[in-house]
């Protein structure tokens, strides 16, 4: 077999065991033919394939967001209405939505997010519970008092609304807060326009949502900015419309990255009904595992915790489901031939994962042909550590977040924080990482969660040159690895991508530096100089 690629005079960081550095790619159709020597391999292009010089530029294999709301994402640069994304104060976060309405027909919905009430130095508290300090529907009600608005907060756990979008959706101060959910109230009870965790489905199911064609011309839009960030694949929680989207896309040969989608936990009875099972797909979409809550978030204080948060003597979070519902649906998944993907950031609900994970486990049900995993994993007892490698549960962590929290976790966390973000020790006990962004809530640039993991620090090198908990951070080879074969693993194509070698998918990426051999903060200074997504190339940096 000749090869229709070659891409030659490169230093080429391969992430296989057997063969981890060379100089040259051979690419046949869409599999690596060869990898090695440019003396070797310039032999097996055939005549009138394409030869590209890398001129000593580095080369790795396609990275894998193994944690992105894709079709959130998709939605927020195809269509968005607010963005109040690192917006500093509450007054500026609300004069953005008066700007938006003035815009915008009487009676239509106002809808964005990314608000954050920890940076905001002018948020009044809300009253009782873990409302303190949060937005309130008065607030919206003075400059869009004729428009029904829903804004989710930066880690979506928490969505702010006005009391048209209230009154839409039935609630009064008699609606009763869902298990596993808050509706956060004044003094008098009366609701203040803030819902936490489960209670926000009591707003969203007012809002309206994208079609599927909406979501299919948003998708072909955000494919093309993955592309520019060297993504060639991604797995997805679960938008209500993405799996359709994405199956047009398919169909169409228009796909453009491989994609894993997560069944929501609420599909899982008509999933179990139709005979779905974990890793149904081909290599361009796959069906995942159920996509499960355990608790909240750090920044509105949800993450459900062991103890309570610091500075306080009764908040320990919100749980979203009783240790027997949360082992129920584990239990059902699995019997469903079903892995489990479930959301834990507290130390609590990552224990009461790992609890219902291994009380699930059946020698008489087939395992699920993916690993479970756990999505976030923030912050682990010292006690759980050992399990993850033990129930062969996979660590899906976002690096980016350790830099985007560290003061928000000091605050919170305290002395816990020492196993917050603790990649470096879930590494040596023998877990499987698997890294994504949590994008739109962070950067969907996967060298940005590349320098997060290896140096805990931010941009602007805050907090020192040592980072942040230095004792987590990893090499660039452990966070690449994480970025390639380690989501490969979890989607259960660890044989078919994650690495370059014979025989696997041509899916690679081109850099602007050699982030192995550079200072790491240079790392943010990187880019992505070509993107090869099935063996053809789908982005070129004409600089």
């Amino acid at each position: 077999m000749q090869a229709d690629l070659l891409l030659f005079n490169g230093r080429v960081y391969t992430m296989d065991p057997a063969h981890p550095e060379a100089q040259a790619v051979a690419v046949a159709g869409n599999r690596i033919l060869a990898v090695g020597d440019d003396a070797d391999l310039r032999p097996l292009l055939r005549p009138g394939g394409q030869a590209l010089d890398l001129r000593g530029r580095a080369v790795i294999p396609g990275l894998i967001d193994a944690h992105v709301h894709f079709g959130w994402y998709s939605m927020a640069i195809y269509k968005s209405q607010v963005d109040l994304d690192n917006v500093p104060t509450k007054a500026e976060a609300v004069a953005r939505v008066a700007k938006v309405a003035r815009r915008t027909p009487l009676g239509q919905w106002i809808q964005g997010g990314g608000w954050n009430k920890n940076i905001w130095p002018d948020s009044s508290p809300a009253g009782g519970g873990s409302g303190g300090g949060f937005p309130t529907a008065t607030d919206l009600d003075a400059v869009a008092p004729d428009h029904p608005v829903a804004l989710e907060d930066k880690s979506h756990h928490a969505t702010w609304i006005n009391s048209w979008a209230m009154e839409l959706a039935g609630i009064t101060t008699a609606t009763d807060d869902p298990a596993g959910g808050e509706i956060v109230r004044d003094g008098a009870g009366r609701p203040t326009g803030i819902f936490l965790e489960t209670a926000a489905d009591l707003v969203h199911e007012v809002v309206p949502g994208p079609d599927v064609q909406t979501m299919v011309d948003a998708l072909l839009q955000s494919v093309t900015q993955a592309h520019r960030l060297g993504l060639t694949g991604f797995h997805d929680p679960g938008h209500p419309t993405i799996l359709s989207a994405l199956q047009v896309l398919r169909a169409r040969g228009e796909l453009g990255l491989r994609a894993l989608v997560h069944i929501p936990s609420d599909g899982l009875e008509a999933a179990a009904k139709l005979g779905l099972r974990s890793g149904l797909g081909d290599e361009y979409l796959r069906i995942g595992g159920v996509k499960i809550f355990a608790d909240g978030a750090l920044g509105p204080q949800t993450a459900y915790m062991l103890a309570p948060y610091e500075g306080t003597t009764d908040n320990s979070g919100i749980s979203t489901h009783t240790a027997d519902e949360l082992g129920d649906l584990v239990h059902r998944a699995h019997k469903a031939g079903l892995s489990v993907a479930v959301h834990a950031i507290g130390d609590a609900a990552n224990r009461a994962v790992l609890d219902a994970i291994e009380n699930a486990r059946s020698p008489i049900l087939d395992s699920p042909t993916l690993p479970d995993r756990i999505e976030h994993a923030q912050l682990l007892h010292s006690d759980d550590l050992p399990r993850l490698v033990q129930l062969g549960v996979v660590a899906s962590m976002q690096p980016i977040h350790a830099t985007s929290d560290m003061e928000m976790a000091e605050r919170h966390w305290g002395r816990r924080c020492a196993l917050a973000y603790a990649w470096r020790s879930l590494l040596e006990s023998g877990a499987w990482l698997a890294f994504g962004s949590d994008c739109p809530v962070e950067t969907l640039n996967p060298l940005a969660g590349i320098h997060a993991a290896v140096t805990r620090r931010r941009a602007d090198g805050s907090p020192g040159p040592d980072g942040w908990l230095p004792a987590q951070r990893l090499t660039v080879a452990e966070a690449v690895h994480a970025y390639t074969l380690g989501a490969a693993h979890a989607s259960g194509e660890g044989h078919l991508k994650g690495s370059l070698a014979p025989g696997k998918l041509a899916d690679l990426v081109v850099l602007s530096k050699d982030i192995f051999r550079i200072e790491l903060m240079d790392i943010l200074d990187t880019c992505v100089e070509m993107t090869v997504f099935d063996g053809q190339v789908v982005f070129e940096n004409e600089k």
